[in-house]
């Protein structure tokens, strides 16, 4: 059994059982004992079981549960708070009504705040795109009009239908580029949690970050495992990754090497790792590099925001990041994500 300081029993799975759920569970010394609630439906419990939480069947299982400490009243309903306490062990706190509206609405705006940091990271980040955007459109776009030019005096139907064709395609992979960029600014969507293929992730993180980075003269190696796939958020996911690429290949100075490499261990673990050979994190900022606003970069090159958010993913994943760094050497970002789980159902506690 875990030990943790405080184990706590939610009862109420709506909005606020849910949002509960999410922030609780990315406490260390904290343990979700288990959920309730009264209607089979409620959103929490289905958030629950992608945790991994335990979904009691009956709302009093789960308030006499002998391991709890904390019981987290969210249900709003005024008949709940005296069943509670006829039913509770002795030594286990109650928070309910006032006191966990206020505590949903601080995590409510918690909430808020980090979607509005990850998203001010990433329409930062889109400024440093731009000349590598201009140069990969303009590149099709000079075409199309050398093209429609010999067009207007060409008599060879079979040269027009050629030519017909190179304009279709670079008229696509204009539209691909305008796409790929569409859907990484675009504002996460709540919830989003689905399979996400890592292999195909990383490869879209990189075509993403050669808009901010030269990779001229960088040497790009793949070592992908196959079915490396973990639930998640995929909008997130293809931030995580495309900040971590570009901090790669901009400590590449001369000539170097960027290597992503997947994984998945013989117990199902997978991982996905990003490593460079550029100047390496002096040791006194490793323990640094992801706090807020905390920057090696000079003025105007980044935000201080991105390994943060890094961070606040994967741990809103339950995953693990770990970093490896020699100055003059290279760096290596390593990400152990957490195993999928099957669904199954829950005996009553």
């Amino acid at each position: 059994m875990k030990l943790c300081s405080t184990r706590i029993a939610i009862i109420g799975a709506g909005k606020g059982g849910t949002a509960l759920l999410d922030l609780l569970h990315q406490i260390p010394d904290v343990e979700i004992v288990g959920i309730a609630d009264r209607d089979p439906t409620a959103p929490g419990l289905t958030r629950a079981r992608d945790l991994n939480v335990l979904v009691a069947e009956r709302v009093e299982n789960l308030i006499q549960n002998h391991g709890v400490n904390l019981i987290m009243d969210v249900t709003g309903d005024p008949s709940m708070e005296p069943l509670i306490h006829t039913l509770k062990r002795p030594g286990a706190e109650v928070l309910s009504g006032a006191a966990t509206r206020l505590l949903w609405k601080l995590v409510q705006h918690q909430s808020k705040l980090e979607a509005e940091l990850f998203q001010a990271d990433k329409l930062a980040g889109l400024g440093s795109f731009a000349a590598g955007i201009a140069h990969d459109i303009n590149n099709p776009l000079q075409l199309i009009l050398g093209l429609a030019e010999n067009l207007e005096e060409e008599q060879d139907l079979a040269v027009v239908h050629e030519q017909a064709r190179d304009i279709t395609q670079a008229v696509k992979r204009t539209s691909a580029i305008c796409r790929d960029l569409t859907r990484y600014a675009r504002r996460n969507g709540a919830g989003e949690e689905v399979m996400v293929n890592l292999n195909t992730k990383l490869d879209e993180a990189l075509r993403i970050a050669r808009y901010a980075v030269t990779l001229q003269d960088v040497t790009v190696v793949k070592r992908y495992a196959e079915e490396a796939s973990v639930m998640g958020n995929p909008d997130e996911l293809l931030h995580v990754f495309v900040n971590l690429i570009t901090n790669a290949v901009q400590a590449i100075t001369d000539h170097g090497t960027l290597t992503l490499q997947t994984t998945v261990g013989p117990d199902g673990l997978v991982s996905a790792s990003v490593s460079d050979t550029g100047c390496g994190i002096p040791k006194e900022a490793l323990s640094k590099i992801f706090e807020p606003l905390y920057t090696t970069k000079p003025p105007g090159k980044g935000t201080g925001l991105g390994l943060y958010n890094v961070m606040s993913v994967i741990s809103k994943m339950d995953g693990h990041i770990c970093v490896e760094s020699d100055v003059g050497v290279g760096t290596t970002f390593r990400i152990e994500f957490p195993q999928v789980q099957p669904t199954i159902s829950c005996a009553p506690l």
